[in-house]
């Protein structure tokens, strides 16, 4: 009788694993058939727009923290040659860092006679130079405290007033909860405070199941709030914890899609954000799977978007030839 159960059991077990071995050897086989994204070239976008370093605007302070050598970011042969890399590479804009804001609400120092001579070289290229500002919320960053906002303000618009060249202003707050209503005052604010200027804003993509944290994603509504109180919003559309390139190539066109869905409606200039740095074993971003390639498929499988202005790559400091090279093939 036992031999007779074991045999059933055995056989049972047997199907068993060939059921299981056959439902995983066919998601197996439909994943690498699946070919997501695609290989057209995108558009001529006359915004496309890099992230770049502290040094290249940050006052003496920064340097000595970091032991960074000044001389790697202070010569016009080094600023030309920075200028003319964007040019080649059909970058327009550039997002100088000048985070994180002090705890008063003042946004960090610059070196005012860089800025100029950064300034100067870069109109000679066509370039338009928006400071990056902000920091972590909730510690840099209080947009809930009035007087902090003030502050905040106040030393933007005296940065605009003191270097008249600058574009405008990009607003980067993370995490930045979806909804937050201070958000939107400290816009209203600052639009108010510097009438002209660009006001440019680091946002975040719509939810997704793939990556369930609320504070790094924004519903179309809070999107369009957003939109409707600036002149540009930079999707960062990384840090998405995917773990499967072909995933997240899927992921980015269907964000590209809800985004361009979501701002259609608005005059707010849409940037989206892609990955170009290694950051590996954070958890929340795979540099195997987010990378120039697999965003910039992901996003050329949608990007007819008539509100889309370009590609924001983060960030320039990771950059290499192979990189540069990857990008170009998509600007043929």
């Amino acid at each position: 009788m036992k031999h007779v159960l074991f045999q059933k059991f055995g056989k049972s077990l047997l199907r068993i694993v060939f059921l299981l071995t056959a439902i995983l050897g066919g998601a197996a086989l439909c994943y690498l058939l699946w070919d997501p994204g695609s290989d057209t070239p995108l558009p001529d976008y006359s915004g496309n727009a890099i992230w770049i370093g502290h040094g290249w605007l940050g006052d003496d302070a920064w340097f000595v923290r970091k032991q960074v050598d000044r001389a790697d970011f202070r010569s016009d042969a080094k600023i030309a040659a920075l200028f003319r890399r964007l040019a080649d590479n059909k970058i327009s804009i550039v997002y100088p860092h000048l985070c994180p804001s002090r705890s008063d609400g003042s946004i960090a120092r610059c070196d005012h006679e860089q800025t100029e001579r950064f300034l100067d070289l870069a109109g000679q290229s066509g370039i338009r130079v928006i400071p990056w500002v902000g920091g972590v919320f909730g510690e840099s960053a209080c947009p809930a405290d009035a007087e902090w906002r003030k502050r905040f303000v106040d030393s933007i618009s005296e940065l605009m007033n003191a270097h008249p060249r600058l574009a405008g202003v990009q607003v980067n707050i993370e995490p930045m909860p979806d909804g937050n209503a201070d958000f939107l005052t400290l816009l209203d604010e600052l639009r108010a405070a510097i009438p002209g200027k660009t006001l440019s804003v680091a946002a975040y993509p719509p939810p997704t199941a793939w990556h369930r944290f609320p504070d790094v994603h924004w519903s179309p509504e809070y999107l369009r709030q957003v939109a409707g109180r600036c002149d540009q919003v930079v999707v960062m559309m990384y840090d998405t914890a995917v773990p499967l390139e072909k995933f997240y190539i899927d992921l980015m066109t269907r964000w590209t899609g809800q985004l361009t869905d979501a701002l259609r409606s608005t005059e707010c200039g849409l940037l989206l954000g892609i990955p170009a740095y290694e950051d590996a074993d954070v958890g929340y971003h795979h540099p195997r799977v987010e990378h120039i390639v697999s965003a910039l498929r992901g996003i050329s499988a949608a990007a007819q978007g008539e509100n889309i202005c370009g590609i924001a790559v983060y960030c320039e400091w990771e950059m290499n030839e192979t990189k540069w090279r990857e990008w170009r093939g998509f600007f043929r």
